[in-house]
């Protein structure tokens, strides 16, 4: 705030009487407020109404001023009336947000006016449903004035900028994810986007929009969206916490009281909206502070955001008027409510960067359990799970291979069945190091094992077979041997009869093998 108070150091408060005329009370070319019986009171009442200051002043340097208003810029219409000192009128300048007159400086109700060296009279008409704070004129220079309306200017369309992204961003987050907890964020950053848009003549500058009710209504229902954020963020159920549920149902059902208020009230909805925002900071902070003492990293992170912007809420709710010219309190409204939407932003982040990290630990717990259950735990090959999984998705030219041990039960009955275990733990690394990738093995239990290739390059997969057999006998398991049977996928109309085959051409292996040993010990 220094530099627009640096920028307006020759500022003027012009000081002066007020009154407070009817609603229908038109201004007349009276000199003298005093004589026309208007009611005179201490200052503008805050639930509006139509009220005039007259001033006096004196220009001590010719030139260009202008006359503006400090402390807010919620006025519906004003006008300003300047009499010479002879009582004549020089300059009638008129404005506000109802009004359709534009405004020489941007974002402003600054008017400028050419005011030789004199004593002058001012008289200023405000008529507005209400105020957001008092508004009081002013005079400055024209070159200081340009100089200090800029950092005002430029925190307003900053923030309603961040505002605009932030809340498109988290509207779509909210539809592709249902998240309610971005849905009513969003609606909370709209509420305070509508509201600052108006009361900083955003939107009566680059749409010609003059609802003056944009400037109360918005907030009451960005209050109740807030209420339903903070349950939604900090997972506030009815059966995990049913005190903070119950008093959330409760701070939310005095929002909706407050909103039919202000539709009976109209000329108090700002009042009512001051209600509405201390109401949801302190459920928000006792929400945070109850979670925070559980140690909810969520409730910790929440409780700095809310802790900020409660301070900077509650200060800006309370104040009436500020020393400085170039800044209003809509500005410090809208840089509490920026700190607390950046703060909330950061925390919806780690929040969906938690649940990403959670989502993520899940996968990988399912896709070790998946490959525990299609892993067989003797040999580290896959079991009858994974060549299932295998087979749906088998090329029409590939091959499938039954394998059938023979000695195992010759090893469990002489040496043991940690020595069976042994042998069947030798044959899957032998098969598995000589197919290398470019066929798969499988074991399914007991002394049977399977192999698929996806080129369907049958004799390539049973001289490998062969050769791990042959490693296994160099390795001391002379007695070792195996019979197989292969099929291709072409010739089976599903995967049932494609093992079927397989099966039966294994056994047919397996009886001429032992055929075969039968014929060589009568020869021998």
């Amino acid at each position: 705030m220094l530099w627009p108070c640096a920028c307006l150091a020759d500022a003027k408060e012009i000081v002066g009487s007020w009154y407070q005329a009817p609603e229908d009370w038109t201004y007349d070319g009276q000199a003298d407020l005093a004589a026309t019986g208007l009611k005179s009171v201490a200052k503008v009442a805050l639930i509006g109404g139509h009220f005039f200051q007259q001033a006096d002043l004196d220009i001590n340097t010719a030139g260009r001023h202008v006359l503006d208003f400090k402390n807010t810029t919620t006025i519906g219409y004003f006008r300003h009336i300047i009499l010479d000192a002879q009582r004549h009128p020089v300059a009638d300048l008129q404005g506000g947000i109802l009004s359709s007159e534009l405004n020489p400086f941007f974002l402003r109700h600054g008017r400028e006016v050419d005011l030789p060296v004199g004593h002058y009279r001012l008289l200023t008409e405000l008529n507005s449903p209400f105020f957001l704070a008092g508004p009081q004129p002013y005079l400055d220079t024209l070159d200081a004035y340009r100089q200090a309306i800029k950092p005002g200017n430029a925190l307003t369309l900053l923030c309603l900028g961040m505002f605009l992204g932030l809340m498109i961003y988290y509207a779509a987050l909210a539809i592709a994810r249902w998240n309610l907890s971005a849905a009513m964020y969003s609606f909370f950053i709209l509420g305070n986007l509508l509201y600052n848009g108006m009361a900083l003549l955003v939107f009566a500058e680059l749409f010609d929009m003059h609802w003056f009710y944009l400037v109360s209504i918005p907030i009451l229902f960005s209050n109740c969206s807030y209420i339903l954020f903070v349950m939604s963020l900090l997972k506030i159920q009815r059966d995990t916490y049913p005190r903070l549920y119950n008093t959330g149902a409760v701070a939310l059902a005095l929002l909706v009281g407050l909103i039919v208020l202000a539709a009976v009230m109209p000329h108090w909805s700002l009042e009512i909206d001051r209600y509405g925002v201390g109401l949801f900071l302190l459920y928000g902070l006792v929400a945070g502070i109850i979670q925070s003492l559980e140690g909810n990293v969520i409730s910790r992170l929440y409780l700095c955001a809310i802790g900020t912007f409660f301070v900077l809420g509650i200060t800006t709710i309370s104040a009436n008027s500020l020393n400085s010219y170039g800044l209003y309190i809509e500005h410090m409204g809208l840089f509490s409510v920026a700190v607390e939407v950046m703060l909330l932003a950061l925390v919806l982040s780690y929040q969906f960067a938690q649940l990403y990290r959670e989502k993520e630990y899940a996968l990988e717990c399912l896709e070790h359990s998946n490959r525990i259950a299609r892993t067989d735990t003797l040999t580290g090959l896959p079991n009858r799970i994974g060549l299932d999984l295998t087979l749906e998705i088998l090329p029409q030219h590939g091959s499938l291979t039954f394998i059938d041990m023979d000695g195992l039960k010759y090893y469990n009955d002489q040496f043991g069945h940690e020595r069976g275990d042994e042998l069947l733990r030798v044959f899957a690394w032998h098969l598995n190091d000589r197919l290398r990738g470019r066929a798969e093995a499988y074991r399914l239990g007991g002394d049977e094992f399977a192999i698929t290739c996806e080129q369907g390059d049958v004799p390539w997969v049973e001289t490998m077979l062969a050769k791990a057999i042959e490693d296994m006998r160099a390795g001391g398991f002379n007695s070792a041997g195996a019979s197989f049977g292969s099929a291709y996928v072409y010739e089976a109309t599903s995967k049932e009869k494609l093992k079927h085959m397989a099966d039966c051409r294994m056994y047919e292996n397996k009886r001429l093998n032992k055929r075969s040993r039968y014929e060589d010990q009568n020869y021998t």
